[in-house]
């Protein structure tokens, strides 16, 4: 499903409803939210709503967990972090635990710590399979969402929720959900928005299948639901009734 803002600034409002409701229902459900955060500049008006009110009040911070799709292999003081923008926007200005929060980042190699991560991850959940009540992501101009870029060897991976490696482009380790984790959740958003987001996001959404140049289109939920939520500039080049 896709959804067309006029500005950033709706798209932020509507993400945050979003979270709020898939927060309630959640705890409502089964007694806690989990939810995977995205990095990058798209979520944080999203973050800054949710850190003041009406919506600080509204999300049950108490029962929240809190993870990251993905994560550049930086300390969580390095301006790069997605972690430090989460927490600097949102996570120390609500009333949660920091024993609810669970940063990509450790002492130590990152292929040790993604593997010690899935551990982690599914001790938390209690099963062999991790299905997060919600999932925020980003995509890049390239179309790439998490850290899955177009012609890396983990968009091949079909076991491994979480896998490390490094990205040559960029000189630095990142370490990521796979599409197979992602694609077990109950529910995924994209937050999309500018004009230079238009190619990518035609091509994802109504070019030939190719995930190899545009990862995006990796992200299919086995059993939930995928909205993207865009902002008129990143949908003009949409073909189709949005």
């Amino acid at each position: 499903m896709i959804q067309v803002y006029k500005t950033p600034a709706e798209l932020s409002k509507a993400a945050a409803n979003i979270f709020v409701q898939a927060a309630q229902e959640a705890v409502q459900e089964h007694g806690r939210f989990n939810v995977a955060l995205t990095g990058g500049s798209s979520p944080e008006q999203l973050y800054k709503l949710l850190a003041r009110p009406p919506y600080r009040e509204l999300v049950p911070w108490e029962q929240t967990f809190v993870f990251w799709g993905d994560e550049r292999w930086v300390p969580l003081t390095d301006d790069r972090s997605n972690a430090k923008m989460a927490f600097d926007t949102l996570l120390h200005h609500v009333p949660i635990s920091g024993n609810h929060i669970f940063p990509m980042y450790g002492e130590q190699a990152p292929d040790v710590f993604a593997l010690d991560f899935e551990k982690r991850l599914l001790n938390h959940f209690g099963s062999s399979t991790p299905q997060f009540d919600l999932i925020l992501l980003g995509m890049g101009d390239d179309g790439h969402t998490a850290s899955l870029f177009p012609g890396t060897a983990v968009l091949q991976e079909t076991e491994r929720w979480v896998q490390a490696y490094y990205l040559e482009p960029q000189s630095m380790y990142r370490i990521t959900f796979t599409a197979p984790c992602l694609n077990q959740a109950k529910k995924i958003v994209f937050m999309t928005f500018g004009e230079k987001k238009a190619d990518a996001l035609h091509q994802v959404l109504e070019g030939a299948p190719n995930p190899e140049k545009y990862p995006s289109q990796l992200i299919q939920p086995v059993h939930g639901e995928t909205l993207w939520l865009v902002d008129e500039a990143a949908a003009s080049r949409l073909s189709g009734p949005v």
